[in-house]
């Protein structure tokens, strides 16, 4: 994060617009917006900064920048068309520990003004961190049309509430769900509707209803974070993931998508790799249990899909048995994620008639997966978990009648912006995977709908 988003309270305070113009204008009129007893120093004023001023019955100091009308102001704003003077306030406010904003120099500003939605008390910012204002400006405009007026009147009625709903519910968890579920309800949909009567009478039965002990019962839930691009969870995994408390994560969630949880969860790491299990499935499925029974609303964030090689019936199995409430939500598994970024159909009427998703890494004893089955040239075949085990698997598959020259695609990192795609062949395997470095996570695909793939990506990253 480059920079911290905050919101300013101004309301009464001193703050100085240095400029006339209708750069000026602009900031003089977001600072009056908000509250702000606003100072404008120019030798002369525009006409429409002129006629603002009057009206609003601003201060005008009609004279050069000085260092001495910097005393007392909270925030300043250079706003002239004279570069060294933008410079010269932007050094004096430093000096002073003034928080100031050079218009369209964002080297010397120590802070950005964003495009702003106002659905006042709701005020939604978007910034580029001056690098790119237009686009910023094009987030406002896309985010005008996804945020009703009416969020204003919903957050206003239930802001009525607040104190209430405080004195009712001390515990600040109990309060974060009661919130949660009153505005997944119809509560939003009355106060949005302009039916602020019917929407306060919701929320007054809400409270009254409202029991502490119920709203902090402990529940997992067990979510499928996909194969690694935030874009492919569902609705529901981003609901759940801003509810939880404390979130479990595995080895194959990524970066871009932990983000996504609610920032003030507590985050467990639990992942396992090859001859490396940060917890044993054991002892993590005991502290799913322990930590629901604790009142909290446990995340088991997986990569994929929590019942495709992800253990996830083990970790519910023990949660039933010790009666603790849980949810799942499927999650792309990284064979369908890894095979469309790729270009490589899992299926096609020319190629294949069916796929068959195996795993290489078995429970300790294991060693055999059957062969026999995995030989139908008709039939594409996914190995999860592979990357270690590929050479043997190559050369069982070929010892039980899969053709040498069958091709084969390795797909690292799927669907994140490092993916890379390795194709070859079933005998050369071993050797596409020693001689690119591939290391896991990677998904390796057998069959003849591999041929597809220089096709079909092709036109994926280069269609209009």
């Amino acid at each position: 994060m480059d920079q911290f988003p905050v919101f300013l309270k101004l309301q009464g305070q001193p703050c100085l617009v240095v400029g006339g113009g209708d750069v000026g204008l602009r900031k003089a009129r977001l600072l009056h917006k908000a509250g702000a007893r606003l100072t404008i120093v120019s030798p002369e004023l525009s006409a429409a900064m002129r006629e603002f001023v009057l009206q609003q019955g601003l201060v005008h100091v009609a004279a050069c920048y000085e260092s001495s009308q910097l005393q007392g102001m909270r925030l300043v704003f250079a706003a002239t068309d004279d570069a060294d003077v933008n410079r010269r306030v932007f050094e004096d406010c430093e000096a002073r520990g003034i928080l100031v904003n050079a218009v369209d120099q964002p080297a010397i500003c120590r802070f950005i003004t964003p495009s702003i939605v106002d659905r006042s008390p709701v005020i939604i910012a978007a910034s580029t961190g001056g690098a790119v204002p237009v686009l910023a400006r094009h987030l406002r405009a896309r985010l005008e049309t996804l945020v009703p007026a009416s969020y204003g009147d919903l957050a206003r009625i239930a802001g009525e509430f607040r104190a209430e709903v405080k004195e009712k519910l001390p515990d600040t968890t109990a309060r974060r769900l009661f919130w949660d579920a009153l505005l997944s309800g119809p509560f939003a949909e009355r106060a949005m509707n302009g039916q602020a009567d019917a929407a306060r009478a919701l929320v007054r039965e809400a409270i009254a209803a409202a029991d502490a002990q119920s709203l902090t019962r402990g529940e997992v839930f067990l979510v499928g974070a996909g194969p690694g691009d935030p874009d492919l969870l569902t609705f529901r995994a981003l609901r759940l993931m801003q509810m939880a408390d404390v979130v479990l994560y595995d080895n194959l969630v990524s970066d871009a998508v932990l983000d996504l949880v609610r920032r003030d969860a507590d985050r467990l790491y639990v992942g396992k790799k090859r001859a490396d299990h940060a917890v044993p499935q054991e002892d993590l499925n005991l502290t799913l249990v322990r930590l629901a029974r604790e009142g909290k609303k446990v995340l088991r964030l997986k990569g994929g899909d929590p019942f495709i090689f992800g253990r996830g019936g083990e970790e519910i199995e023990t949660l039933a048995e010790h009666g603790i409430p849980f949810q799942v939500v499927p999650g792309i598994t990284s064979a369908a994620g890894a095979s469309c970024y790729a270009g490589i159909p899992l299926t096609h009427r020319d190629y294949a008639q069916g796929v068959t998703f195996v795993t290489g890494h078995r429970r300790e004893g294991e060693d055999t997966l059957d062969w026999a089955r995995l030989t139908n040239p008709h039939e594409t075949l996914v190995v999860y978990m592979g990357i270690m085990q590929a050479p043997r698997i190559a050369q069982e598959l070929m010892a039980h009648g899969r053709r040498a020259d069958t091709p084969v695609a390795v797909v690292e990192k799927a669907t994140t912006p490092q993916q890379r795609v390795h194709t070859g062949t079933l005998a050369t395997l071993g050797e596409l995977i020693a001689g690119a470095g591939i290391k896991p996570p990677a998904l390796v695909i057998i069959g003849d709908v591999v041929k597809l793939h220089d096709k079909l990506a092709w036109y994926r990253n280069n269609a209009p």
